[in-house]
């Protein structure tokens, strides 16, 4: 089995924006260097369910067995949950501008 690979927060934050102006999983990993587009699409999945906490998430699966990142301080839950609403109201300007044309 290979080495599982950690992405920081950032990198994600990326794809996610990269995805909604239009590029396909397959450029998103190619320009990022992710090892496999399906993780793109698995990130695209979390940013839709607003799961977006779990772009911190550490490698492995430690939210099965309850063993996530401790809790978060009640700053950083604001600023995930800013940085959240700040791409959710982005896309809305999109599709408002979208569906005037």
């Amino acid at each position: 089995m290979g080495k599982r690979v950690h992405y920081p927060a950032e990198i994600k934050w990326k794809a996610i924006k990269m995805f909604e102006n239009g590029h396909s999983s397959t450029e998103i990993s190619d320009v990022l260097g992710i090892k496999n587009s399906s993780q793109v699409r698995i990130w695209m999945q979390w940013y839709r369910n607003g799961e977006t906490h779990r772009f911190e998430q550490p490698v492995g699966k430690q939210y099965t067995f309850n063993k996530g990142i401790g809790e978060l301080t009640e700053i950083e839950e604001l600023k995930l949950r800013v940085k959240q609403l700040e791409m959710q109201n982005e896309l809305l300007g999109k599709l408002k501008g979208i569906s005037r044309k």
